[in-house]
């Protein structure tokens, strides 16, 4: 009862349906992490974004203790990564990327903060990329860009723990150590099959001006702190598919059967995506999706 006082409810297991999706002779495969995370991989390459599977009480949180990461939780869930792409570096975006790395040898790829975050956890400068987004990064044969944004005014009309990490912030980090540096949406090319990652509840329209994907990992709650999030995201970038992320809680053990965030509609948000002439695939905690790769018709 009390974590229904809290807003703190499963969601409908019937939200996770959607029509069967094309079949592909080369597919890409992504599985939600919860959070902002995600898994792209192919037999090729293995791409993720915002590592986040380590999840403190709000106690712990609301307390500023240190923020361990668990390494053996990250090896069981993410076996394998080339890249580890930061959206920003709020602990619930980066708190796993860089045992991630250290794990598999993978490249911590983002802004100034983010790199700060890597040197701190002890990574070499060899496995870090640092970006102010606006240029192509090579990921083998897939190719990644950041692109400038913003991070939404979640926090009763403000932006939460704003500001840069100019120095390595000790580590473990604790929650006020972890401001969110510049924002970035994470633009992956796979060949055949264009991802953009918005982890955030805000974006920069003109950043966004002329970018075109076939997927978009939306972020949930930016419905609620943005006017027509979801139909200016559509029209901008004119994608198949949304995948909807940041829609659990921080806070519910990644085994634990999930649970919303407080304020976020999922139901009301796949009717918003669907309205505007978008299939959405929601994806449960864990859960994964085959997608194809085109060229798709626009």
């Amino acid at each position: 009862m009390f974590r229904r006082l809290l807003g703190l409810v499963p969601p409908e297991p019937a939200w996770f349906t959607h029509a069967p999706l094309p079949a592909s002779s080369s597919p890409v495969t992504l599985s939600y992490l919860g959070t902002a995370g995600f898994v792209l991989s192919a037999p090729e390459r293995t791409v993720v974004l915002d590592p986040f599977v380590t999840r403190h009480p709000l106690g712990h949180l609301l307390a500023n203790k240190p923020l361990p990461s668990d390494p053996a939780l990250v090896q069981r869930l993410i076996p394998k990564a080339d890249d580890v792409l930061i959206g920003h570096a709020h602990f619930d975006h980066i708190l796993d990327g860089p045992v991630l790395c250290q794990q598999t040898g993978a490249r911590l790829v983002g802004s100034r903060a983010t790199c700060m975050v890597g040197r701190a956890a002890g990574l070499p400068d060899a496995q870090l990329v640092e970006t102010a987004g606006r240029e192509d990064i090579a990921s083998g044969a897939w190719t990644l860009r950041g692109l400038p944004s913003v991070h939404g005014k979640a926090l009763f009309g403000k932006i939460p723990l704003p500001g840069d990490i100019p120095a390595p912030p000790p580590w473990p980090a604790r929650m006020r150590d972890l401001r969110h540096g510049q924002v970035l949406n994470w633009l992956v090319d796979t060949g055949g099959l264009r991802v953009l990652h918005v982890d955030s509840a805000d974006f920069i329209r003109d950043e966004l001006q002329g970018i075109k994907a076939d997927l978009v990992c939306l972020c949930a709650i930016g419905r609620r702190y943005r006017p027509g999030y979801v139909r200016e995201v559509v029209a901008l970038t004119q994608p198949k598919w949304i995948v909807p992320c940041h829609w659990d809680t921080m806070v519910t053990p990644i085994d634990a059967p999930p649970e919303m965030l407080p304020g976020v509609d999922l139901p009301g948000f796949l009717r918003e995506i669907e309205d505007a002439g978008v299939q959405a695939l929601p994806v449960p905690l864990l859960g994964s999706l085959t997608l194809p790769r085109g060229p798709f018709a626009r």
